[in-house]
């Protein structure tokens, strides 16, 4: 095992700045590896979940939606915010629901994504989704997206040519390229 105590800074105090209804923000003061302090700033965030959905003809279940932090719509997978104390497969199940009216009878849990480490706790846990059946979305108050079918070839080259910049969703077309190419090999 690597000894990475030449790397680790120790916290000696913690000060919450924000409380939100999502977000909380947290200024730490930290001991570095030289014995020098600095300070860090963080969103604390209490995790979520993305779901690969593969419709039964080969395309993935996309969302189109309006982000408002930078006043565009994106092209995502279907995520969501754990609740807590909630287990990340039934959110899953839970989100593509809601968001999509799409149940699956097969789930597989490829990992986790740290999407901004370098100011945020947030970790999205990974779940493929097959075996969808259409039924009716049940989006949140204030919700609003657009599904599209989207074949993985599309996938990639939107995110070669920028119509993608979400990184969950391009990390989920990286997991999705590799396991779907090798269930039809």
């Amino acid at each position: 095992m690597q000894d990475d105590s030449h790397l680790i800074e120790i916290q000696t105090a913690s000060e919450r700045v924000f409380d939100g209804a999502l977000l909380h923000i947290n200024r730490d003061t930290v001991r570095l590896p030289d014995g020098g302090s600095a300070t860090r700033e963080y969103v604390v965030h209490p995790g979520a979940v993305m779901i690969i959905p593969v419709l039964p003809n080969g395309k993935l279940l996309m969302e189109r939606q309006f982000r408002f932090p930078l006043n565009r719509v994106f092209i995502e997978f279907p995520a969501g915010k754990l609740d807590p104390n909630e287990d990340p497969l039934e959110c899953g199940r839970r989100e593509l629901l809601e968001e999509t009216g799409y149940t699956a009878s097969e789930w597989q849990y490829l990992g986790v994504i740290h999407p901004l480490i370098s100011y945020s706790s947030e970790e999205i846990q990974v779940y493929l989704a097959k075996g969808l059946v259409a039924g009716e979305a049940r989006l949140d108050e204030g919700e609003f997206l657009e599904l599209i079918e989207m074949s993985l070839d599309e996938l990639k080259a939107a995110v070669l040519d920028g119509r993608v910049t979400d990184g969950k969703t391009t990390t989920g077309i990286f997991w999705a390229d590799q396991l779907l190419a090798k269930s039809q090999r």
